[in-house]
């Protein structure tokens, strides 16, 4: 697929590196209050510079009431026969409840896209292989997103939780929020990403956000333990098919958190682990643990300068690497909170915050529905 998506004919945007950097930005209601996407458009717009034009997206959460108990699968295709293959897969393994064309709209900047198709299903194990019956339906849906993205030509998912969805290609953000009508949804969590391709080319899968289920990850900086990070996912059954860092940054937390049941603030110390010399200064309870979890999960540590988003049905979540090598600001105004690459992201949509800060280096800022700010 993404040889096909390269070639033929010429591109809005040229594949060509400039120098620049990652822009991210996202917002949450902690009571559920929907948001239209005008805002999140606004605050990654501001941010033009960090980008190149080479990928965009977008990542909305409670979109989807009417079907708010599916699976919303959206597939991005090269032609009609993965188009064809595909929904004969899904037909196999789900009930489909609803098949359509994700809405575009026309776009000077956007000459060129895949086919793009949502469908909203629930798993129907009894047509399935042998080897997945008795999988639990979110592990149903990941062995199939790993299936289709693996197997078949020209065929790539890349949203599959539930009353949420990703939107993301080639392009600007104003070029991307355009093309995929962000303006007309409202949504409880939003996060945004203004793409710089670090080590891959840009094209229209490779955008930010990464999903998997309801995980949805934007990402600037560089996760230089990519490698070990990958071969210690594979050990667990998980296929990375893109080439790029930020896909381990999705299955690590789905791995850590879904899969061994870690809470959030302890799977983002395995990511963004404290040095050894200031693990060995706190008390002794906290000392164990944190040894404890360093030496269990130590091939999911990451390297590399990051500042990461991750949002999730039931939150948001904002950490940068140890070092802080990469910018990240939080602000709250009453019951909604932002987090951004620049404060100016945030104040162009909230211009009299509350209160505002960066956060430490390693240290997550987590904000749940319902709850606010955790520690």
């Amino acid at each position: 697929m993404r040889k096909a998506l390269h070639s033929g004919g010429r591109h809005p945007f040229d594949y060509r590196k400039d120098i620049s950097g990652c822009g991210l930005t996202g917002l949450i209601h902690v009571g559920g209050k929907k948001v239209g996407g005008e805002a999140v458009i606004r605050s990654i717009c501001l941010m033009n510079e960090r980008g190149n034009g080479l990928g965009a997206g977008f990542a909305a959460y409670g979109i989807y009431p009417e079907y708010h108990d599916h699976y919303a699968f959206h597939v991005m295709y090269d032609h009609l026969d993965a188009r064809r293959e595909t929904e004969q897969f899904l037909e196999r393994l789900f009930a489909v409840d609803m098949t359509e064309e994700i809405p575009t709209r026309p776009t000077g900047n956007i000459r060129i896209s895949p086919f793009l198709y949502r469908y909203f299903v629930k798993p129907s194990p009894e047509a399935a292989p042998k080897e997945m019956r008795l999988l639990p339906d979110d592990d149903y849906v990941v062995q199939t997103v790993f299936q289709i993205n693996g197997n078949i030509d020209g065929a790539f998912v890349f949203s599959s939780g539930k009353n949420m969805g990703a939107f993301k290609g080639v392009g600007l953000p104003g070029d991307i929020a355009e093309f995929f009508r962000i303006d007309e949804y409202e949504a409880y969590i939003w996060t945004a990403h203004n793409r710089f391709p670090t080590n891959t080319p840009g094209w229209w899968g490779g955008a930010h956000p990464f999903t998997l289920l309801d995980w949805s990850i934007v990402h600037n900086g560089e996760i230089s333990s990519y490698g070990i990070n990958k071969r210690y996912l594979e050990m667990f059954g998980y296929r990375l098919t893109l080439l790029t860092d930020t896909e381990v940054v999705t299955y690590l937390l789905d791995l850590l958190i879904r899969k061994n049941g870690l809470d959030v603030h302890t799977a983002c110390k395995v990511l963004a682990a404290p040095f050894w010399k200031d693990i060995d200064e706190l008390p002794d309870e906290e000392r164990q643990a944190l040894r404890a979890v360093r030496m269990m999960f130590g091939s999911a540590m990451m390297n590399g300068p990051f500042a990461i988003l991750f949002a999730f049905n039931g939150g948001l979540v904002g950490f940068n690497d140890r070092v802080k090598l990469r910018p990240l600001v939080v602000g709250r105004k009453g019951d909604f909170f932002y987090m951004a690459s620049e404060e100016s992201a945030i104040r162009t949509i909230s211009p009299d915050l509350d209160e505002v800060w960066a956060p430490r280096a390693g240290q997550p800022v987590v904000v749940r529905l319902g709850k606010g700010l955790t520690s």
